[in-house]
């Protein structure tokens, strides 16, 4: 059940506060530091931050984007993680509802904002992220029929693990065609993990739709990168992450506009397949 307006608003300030803690995770996760201890410090001068100046997005404003002691300036990254995060937690509970399924989803978009920005730094995808989201999407998914739409949790579990491997699967796949065309490593392991979490969350037609979708998404910045820096090299995780959240509330119109769909069907109806 989509909530009503005023809820959004709850769900907004929510997800502002989530953003606020991504923050700490996109910071000290590629640095292997701890989520918990110490608290919130300004990365300059290292005193700790009071809980007045942590306030997400009211306090970047009233500070006027520097810290309170040292005044070296706050990097506009804080406040777009969270302003992103509260947009996009609003936006997942007005399409999917504030139930079992719904928060699933949003926990999902979380992840994919934290690895995005890390592989936008470090051009690493932690494993707590994509390792850690398999898990608790294969774990959901036997929980929570309703994931997969099914009406029995062996189905919803048989589903999430097909889509798993066959987000996984393509792209290992397509990362071994790359290595021997062009003799180097072409598909960084945490992007097939990643992939792989999408699929156990999303089932395997969303993760093929992604992977299609996202060179697509990339082919311009890259291009980009190519004339400019000339490098074929760009942080293919954001890429991911966007054709992710695309394939999440678009999914089945864009596969019954591609055709997809029915390609699924007639493979489906030759081979039998349950899936």
């Amino acid at each position: 059940m989509t909530p009503a307006g005023e809820a959004l608003w709850f769900w907004w300030i929510v997800g502002c506060a989530v953003g606020s803690f991504l923050n700490v995770c996109i910071f000290r996760l590629p640095r292997e530091q701890s989520l918990i201890r110490p608290a919130s410090r300004c990365p300059a001068c290292k005193r700790p931050i009071a809980w007045y100046d942590n306030i997400p997005v009211l306090s970047y404003v009233l500070l006027r984007g520097a810290c309170r002691r040292c005044r070296k300036p706050i990097s506009w990254r804080y406040p777009l993680v969270e302003l992103l995060t509260g947009f996009m937690t609003v936006a997942v509970v007005h399409r999917f509802g504030s139930g079992a399924v719904g928060l699933i989803y949003a926990a999902f978009v979380w992840a994919l904002i934290v690895s995005s920005f890390i592989d936008l730094d470090f051009r690493i995808i932690p494993d707590e992220i994509s390792l850690g989201g398999l898990v608790v999407g294969v774990a959901a998914s036997l929980l929570i029929p309703a994931l997969h739409g099914a009406d029995s949790r062996l189905l919803s579990l048989g589903r999430s693990v097909v889509g798993l491997l066959v987000g996984g699967g393509v792209l290992y796949l397509t990362g071994l065609i790359g290595d021997f065309l062009f003799k180097k490593e072409s598909m960084g392991g945490g992007d097939i993990k990643l992939l792989a979490m999408a699929g156990s969350i999303l089932g395997w037609k969303p993760v093929t739709l992604t992977f299609f979708l996202a060179p697509l998404l990339a082919l311009g910045p890259g291009l980009f990168v190519l004339l400019r820096k000339k490098s074929h090299e760009i942080p293919y995780g954001p890429f991911l992450a966007l054709a992710m959240v695309l394939s999440l509330f678009y999914g089945d119109a864009l596969i019954r506009w591609s055709g997809i769909d029915v390609t699924i069907q007639t493979l489906r109806e030759i081979y039998g397949w349950g899936y």
